[in-house]
């Protein structure tokens, strides 16, 4: 397991040098010169060219590149542009704000999901597995910011049950959980019930059947436990897609994550912020995958760590 962990995470320095290096290029392609931004619009041509000097935007890119990734070595990236921060401390609250909507999507859709993946596995071809196969569809089909527009209408508006936008209790954050996790749920249901078909049809759980167990027996410790492996890689997939995703989510609830984040700084072409949201952010679904591929291998003995 040690070999395996290590030859993974080796594999981290050049995910993250590509990483870094597609993204340094397209901000910097991006129309719009930031010097000018900050320099406000009254500003003259000598006060830009000083802003554009002061920030290090006169140097070659190859150049500015390579003092970006020492001071990433180091633990160190730079200080905003927008608001003159350390770009640590601009991230910081906003990656954990993004966490939280993150797991708590995840949890709430993989409950659900699993719940009625296995429900209608072991009652399929019936009105039951019919209507949550519909669901399913629809929750799968519906634009994210339909979701939670419709949600805020509903609960917030109509029923006036939640708060609309903000991060004032927890009561906010059911309204963006819904959001993320439905669709969440929605594909994890389909993927839990086809697996658990395709065990339950396997010629040791009808060996257990003939022994006389108790079909909650055979279910539950001889199908559930071997339909949930292929459902634990969708999961962690799922988690690094939301954290990435959940821009227009945050955006619709004005939730502070980090999405919301990187969108606010690519419109004031704020450099350093977009670089280190977007490193931490391929460096976090890295490591959710490689939690995954742990995690497959334990529920499955027949993996083995290589």
């Amino acid at each position: 397991m040690i070999t395996f962990l290590a030859r993974r995470l080796s594999q981290l320095v050049p995910v993250l040098v590509g990483v870094s290096v597609i993204v340094f290029l397209m901000i910097h392609l991006i129309p719009g010169d930031p010097a000018v931004l900050v320099a406000g619009i009254d500003a003259t041509k000598e006060d830009v060219a000083a802003v554009r000097q002061s920030l290090g935007l006169d140097k070659p890119l190859v150049m500015q590149y390579g003092e970006f990734v020492g001071r990433v070595a180091t633990g160190d990236f730079g200080k905003s542009f927008r608001t003159g921060r350390p770009v640590s401390e601009e991230i910081g609250v906003r990656y954990w704000n993004t966490m939280i909507l993150g797991l708590s999507a995840v949890v709430f859709g993989t409950l659900l999901g699993v719940i009625t993946g296995i429900l209608t596995a072991v009652y399929r071809n019936g009105w039951f597995d019919s209507s949550i196969l519909a669901v399913s569809l629809l929750g799968i089909s519906i634009p994210s910011f339909f979701l939670g527009i419709s949600l805020m209408l509903l609960f917030s508006v109509y029923l006036g049950w939640l708060p609309l936008t903000g991060m004032d209790s927890w009561k906010n954050l059911i309204l963006p959980t819904l959001t993320l996790g439905i669709p969440n749920a929605a594909i994890i249901s389909r993927i839990t019930r086809s697996s658990l078909v395709e065990v339950l049809n396997q010629d040791y759980v009808r060996t257990a059947r003939a022994k006389g167990l108790k079909e909650s027996v055979v279910v539950g410790h001889h199908g559930v436990r071997n339909a949930l492996i292929p459902v634990v890689t969708v999961v962690g997939l799922q988690m690094g897609y939301l954290l990435g995703g959940a821009v227009v989510t945050e955006t619709v609830f004005a939730w502070p994550g980090i999405g919301r984040l990187i969108v606010q700084s690519i419109a004031a072409r704020d450099f350093p912020v977009v670089q280190a949201s977007v490193l931490l952010l391929a460096l976090t679904f890295v490591m959710i995958n490689l939690l995954t591929d742990v995690l497959y291998r334990i529920l499955d003995p027949r993996i083995k760590f290589k």
